[in-house]
């Protein structure tokens, strides 16, 4: 008696006994269809940066929507990361990651605009330390 349907990490499909050459092949066209688009995002954006065809403001906004594709060519070509219900764990971990940098982001911003807000200005500074 095998228990080797336990011996599974999260998010596999299939253990290293159960392998076959088709499976093995179609991994590796979708690891080239990830490399492809995620050359291709890659290219566009530096495009988009360096290109005078494009309406001026749109620009960051183009680059972050570029990025955000980018980012989705990553997990799901690369990562693996999909809606399956045994990617549960894999999912949760990237929703936390996501979580702890957009506080580290977030509050870094805010510090440094409480900073920017209270700090005195050098002319001011300059007047107070002349006065005493």
């Amino acid at each position: 008696m095998s228990d080797t349907q336990y011996d599974r990490a999260p998010g596999d499909r299939f253990a290293f006994s159960e392998l076959k050459v088709e499976e093995a092949g179609s991994g590796v066209l979708v690891y080239t269809i990830g490399l492809v688009l995620a050359v291709i995002l890659t290219a566009t954006s530096f495009w988009v940066a360096n290109t005078s065809l494009l309406w001026a403001p749109g620009i960051p906004l183009g680059l972050a929507t570029l990025a955000i594709a980018q980012m989705g060519v990553h997990l799901v070509f690369f990562l693996h990361i999909t809606t399956g219900p045994d990617n549960t764990n894999n999912v949760l971990a990237l929703a936390f990651g996501v979580l702890i940098v957009a506080l580290v982001v977030a509050g870094s911003l805010w510090i440094m605009s409480d900073l920017n807000a209270n700090m005195m200005p050098p002319t001011e500074f300059m007047n107070s330390q002349m006065q005493h």
